[in-house]
Formats: structure tokens, C-alpha cells, sequence
């Protein structure tokens, strides 16, 4: 990949309790927070947490959907549906994670198979919610 090209930077989402929700994608996805004791501390607007080294999720305080203001109407975002966030993951990843879920009694989907994605068929995924009830989709593509 260059420098030039196009990249996902983050995804934002809705959440009750941010430092929960950080809690949620730490313990049960395996994914490393960000900025929670700043957000804790009234430092920082919200925690993150870290995808990958060049994407992250917002975790945005659903209290302040009426203070934003980046767009006409952006408040009313807040509870839109967006369907899911997709993680494509390792073979070994994938299987960590959805043991690691089931292990913190989170429901799980069954696996499916053959879904198309950015990278083309994937060989299995699976959906699960996070305590907010955002969806988000596991897979992976090669072995």
C-alpha cells in the first residue's frame, strides 16, 4: 500500500458507557484501548480502540450526540443503524476470537462461509454485538 492511497481511518460508534465499551473490545475482542484514562479524566472527548496500526473504533459517548455538530443533522445520527463493522482477521485470530467470545458469554452466529468482502471470498465469518448492540462481523480469507 502507498502513502497516496485511499485507507479506512476509523469508524465511530455510538456507545452507553465508552469506558465500558473499551472494556468490552479489550477483554473480549483483543483489541488494545486508547485514551481511556484521558476520557475518564474529562481530557479526551472519547476512548478508542486500536484495529489495527492504521484503523481504530471511536467509542463516542451516545450523551453527546446533540453537541455534534461537524455536519447539519449529524446528531441525528446517533442510533442510526449502520448493519455492521467487519474485521478481517488471521485463520488463528478468527478462531481465538470467537473462542474468547464465547468464553465472556458473548452469542456468537454460526459460521458462515464464502462471503464476499474487500479482498473477495472469504472462507469464513461469523456476527456477534457488542454490549451497545453495534454488530460487527469476524472473518478471514486464506488459511
Amino acid at each position: 500500500m502507498t502513502n497516496n492511497s485511499t485507507r479506512l481511518d476509523h469508524v465511530v460508534l455510538w456507545v452507553a458507557d465508552p469506558v465500558a465499551a473499551a472494556g468490552f473490545y479489550e477483554r473480549s475482542v483483543g483489541l488494545e484501548p486508547l485514551r481511556v484514562a484521558e476520557f475518564a479524566a474529562g481530557e479526551a472527548p472519547f476512548p478508542s480502540v486500536r484495529v489495527n496500526e492504521e484503523s481504530i473504533l471511536d467509542l463516542a459517548p451516545l450523551s453527546s450526540a446533540e453537541r455534534t455538530r461537524m455536519l447539519p443533522g449529524s446528531a441525528d445520527s446517533a442510533g442510526h443503524p449502520v448493519n455492521h463493522v467487519c474485521l478481517s482477521l488471521p485463520a488463528g485470530a478468527f478462531d481465538a476470537l470467537r473462542a474468547r467470545l464465547r468464553e465472556h458469554g458473548v452469542p456468537v452466529s454460526d459460521i458462515g462461509h464464502d462471503s464476499f468482502g474487500a479482498r473477495g471470498e472469504a472462507r469464513r465469518n461469523f456476527y456477534f454485538r457488542d454490549p451497545d448492540g453495534n454488530v460487527l462481523e469476524a472473518r478471514h480469507y486464506g488459511e
